[in-house]
């Protein structure tokens, strides 16, 4: 992976910890390293990761969220997630992909709409995706997201309060997902006070 410096304002994806726990209790647990279980996948498991994730459970007893997270690394994939240092450097290449290309231009948008999020509250954490950035207090309070070539939406975790008509319904709540409303965004003028009213609400939601 190519080193990218860190612009400091993203935080380590709260899974981190729950990833970094079972790597460490990994060997307790089954008797095999990360690295050792990796290895085997390499030398005997099969060649396909979906393969891979079955045989790990199949032949050695292995749980789903174990046999996923080792399959995908012997691929070389999730390697992001097993520290918090990596995580940071791959999350600056994964914003950077997202607002690139025909999405370039949204990327003044997002510049704003973050380091307004973030001054909400000092425990406001941002913790890119591949497709998105979600934001953290305690729980997922709010979402950005560059939906379309034209458009980067805010998603909020506002329950099923009543809201005005700008306020989207996600359909979340009737999912029971986290976001339940977002706000479509097309410039930076959008990016208002009743915008961070909204926003505000939703962060002191989440106390």
């Amino acid at each position: 992976m190519a080193k990218t410096k860190s612009s400091g304002l993203y935080a380590p994806h709260p899974q981190l910890a729950m990833v970094q726990k079972w790597i460490t209790d990994l060997p307790a647990k089954t008797g095999r390293s990360l690295d050792e279980w990796i290895e085997l996948v390499q030398k005997k498991g099969p060649a396909a990761e979906k393969d891979r994730r079955a045989w790990l459970k199949q032949e050695h007893k292995l749980g789903t969220n174990s046999a996923t997270w080792i399959a995908a690394r012997a691929d070389g994939k999730g390697l992001e997630e097993d520290s918090p240092e990596a995580y940071l450097q791959a999350a600056e290449q994964w914003v950077e992909a997202m607002f690139s290309g025909a999405k370039r231009e949204l990327r003044p948008i997002y510049d704003v709409l973050l380091r307004q999020i973030l001054d909400v509250g000092k425990d406001v954490k941002a913790c890119p995706g591949k497709t998105g950035v979600s934001i953290y207090r305690k729980h997922v309070f709010a979402q950005i997201k560059p939906t379309t070539n034209s458009r980067v939406d805010l998603g909020l975790a506002l329950g099923n309060m009543k809201t005005p008509k700008r306020l989207i319904d996600t359909g979340g709540y009737e999912k029971k997902d986290r976001i339940t409303r977002r706000i479509p965004i097309s410039k930076l003028s959008e990016i208002d006070a009743e915008l961070k009213k909204w926003l505000v609400k939703a962060y002191d939601m989440d106390a």
